[in-house]
């Protein structure tokens, strides 16, 4: 496990400043997630083993120079990998993450949670509440109406345009959701 060479960590944090704007201080300075067995775990940092980004506490990552690289198979919150051509992708591991600290968020009619969990784009006509100001492109954090974090996606129509689209109209381009826990179990 080793950290983030420079056009890494802007790779990593561009894709999660889309997610979260200006909250990413929140997730590089401090963290609500605790982690292992130290009662004030440190700092939370950004680590990678085998093309797959790790968010994991600097005690932790001492503790874990005692297990051999090759043994280590995982440390902390995945939160995304980089692909062969080196595009940074966030995974459905760092839902928790972006979800706490989410700029842009829209809810779902109970109707439409399963076509979304199926990994199909969400449309007008499921969407039950949605934030101000989203642009076309914004990440967007996708929850059940009673605030259960879902999955993510990138906006397809800003919320001016959202307003006035016909029923059918994509709203969120699907990238992730906690459906891929069954659907994708082998690769995860």
């Amino acid at each position: 496990m080793r950290p983030l060479d420079e056009n890494e960590t802007v790779a990593v944090f561009n894709k999660l400043h889309k997610f979260v704007g200006n909250n990413l201080k929140n997730i590089v300075l401090e963290s609500q997630a605790h982690e292992g067995p130290e009662t004030n775990p440190g700092r939370y940092c950004f680590r990678m083993q085998k093309n797959r980004v790790y968010y994991v506490s600097e005690s932790l990552v001492k503790r874990a120079t005692n297990v051999k690289r090759d043994k280590l198979v995982s440390l902390g919150t995945q939160i995304g990998k980089f692909t062969k051509s080196g595009k940074f992708h966030l995974t459905v591991q760092c839902l928790n993450l972006l979800a706490a600290n989410a700029k842009h968020k829209v809810w779902l009619k109970p109707t439409s949670e399963t076509k979304f969990l199926y990994g199909h784009s969400l449309k007008k006509d499921g969407v039950g509440r949605i934030t101000e100001g989203i642009q076309v492109n914004n990440g967007v954090v996708v929850f059940s109406m009673s605030d259960v974090p879902l999955g993510f996606g990138d906006a397809a129509k800003s919320t001016v345009d959202y307003r006035k689209m016909d029923p059918n109209g994509i709203v969120v381009h699907h990238h992730a959701d906690i459906g891929e826990y069954l659907r994708m179990e082998d690769d995860l």
